[in-house]
């Protein structure tokens, strides 16, 4: 539980801290789509989890990154990797787990339901 509050800080601080460092294009984007209004905070928490530690990210959060949008989910990823806090995470790798994360949930959310 000590770590979801340590993520749930890191989240927190990315969303309204984030900014400071990151760059216009990444900051741009993030404004004129109202990326981070989009998604509910367990969800938020889910999708960077799954993207910047070890996790999976459920249907419903897979359903909600879908509408938040890919022009969204990758302004967010690069600004988060802009912020001092992530600065020895290793890019390449964040970016392919974003990418994973993101084509994941768009299969799941573009497949068809099984019928009941």
């Amino acid at each position: 539980m000590a770590s979801l509050n340590v993520y749930s800080v890191l989240v927190v601080l990315f969303l309204t801290c984030g900014a400071v460092t990151a760059t216009k294009e990444n900051d741009q984007i993030i404004k004129e789509n109202n990326c981070e209004t989009k998604m509910g905070l367990p969800c938020v928490l889910e999708a960077f989890t799954s993207i910047f530690n070890t996790g999976s990210i459920s249907n419903k959060c897979c359903g909600e990154l879908v509408v938040l949008g890919k022009v969204c989910h990758s302004a967010l990823v690069k600004r988060t990797l802009e912020n001092p806090l992530f600065k020895d995470l290793n890019p390449a790798t964040i970016i392919a787990k974003s990418i994973q994360t993101w084509n994941n949930c768009l299969a799941l959310i573009d497949s068809p339901s099984p019928s009941a």
